[in-house]
Formats: C-alpha cells, sequence, structure tokens
C-alpha cells in the first residue's frame, strides 16, 4: 500500500514539474486565422536567404566529406599500428616486454581517442 502511495506521489509531481515544451511553428500558424495562414503562405523566400541556406548546406556537406576522409585515414593507420603491435607481441616472449610494444601500445590508443572523438563531433 505504501509502494502505491509513493508511486501515485512521484507520478503527481513529475506533472506539476514537467517542463513547458515551446511553441512550434506549426501549433503558432494553426491559432492564426485563416486568411493571415494564406497570407504567410504567400510571402515568396528572400533569395538571400536561400542562397545563405544553400551555402551553409554545402559547406556542412563538405566539412562531413572531409570528416569522413579523415576517419577512413585514420582508421587505416589504427589498423597498420594494430597490425604492428601484434607482431611485436608475437615476437616477444613471457620473459621481455619491448619498449616498442608499450609505445606502439600508446600510439594506437591516441590515435583511438582522436577518431572517438571526430566521430562524436558528426553527430
Amino acid at each position: 500500500m505504501r509502494s502505491k502511495r509513493i508511486l501515485f506521489m512521484l507520478v503527481f509531481f513529475s506533472f506539476l514539474v514537467r517542463p513547458t515544451l515551446p511553441l512550434t511553428q506549426d501549433s503558432a500558424s494553426a491559432r492564426l486565422s485563416p486568411e493571415a495562414r494564406n497570407a504567410e503562405a504567400q510571402i515568396p523566400p528572400n533569395p538571400e536567404d536561400e542562397s545563405r541556406r544553400r551555402l551553409e548546406q554545402d559547406m556542412a556537406k563538405k566539412a562531413n566529406q572531409e570528416r569522413q576522409e579523415k576517419l577512413k585515414k585514420d582508421t587505416d593507420k589504427l589498423f597498420a599500428l594494430a597490425t604492428e603491435l601484434k607482431h611485436y607481441v608475437d615476437k616477444s616472449n613471457e620473459n621481455t616486454l619491448s619498449l616498442d610494444v608499450v609505445k606502439k601500445a600508446e600510439e594506437i590508443e591516441k590515435l583511438a581517442r582522436s577518431v572517438k572523438d571526430k566521430m562524436k563531433a558528426g553527430y
């Protein structure tokens, strides 16, 4: 019984504390009169705004392509470094651990973080 009461209180307070949603363009235009909506729809787009929008889209697309190319290059390098690390580890035995192995592992870790950050930047 007590858990039901706590659950009810949590639900009740979640409705009280719930953030208000901003008005969207659709809900704002729904409040306009039909004449005002028609007038709003008939306004021609500004050519400067359209060209700026296209320019921004082109710049974003180019930046995304460059980021993708860097990711491919870095992952190829990461693969090569991992392969080198495997060869170093295969050559070592349980009694020796080469300094090259540690340096290669650190280089891989640094590059992997860089790739991860570049991937996150795309989202």
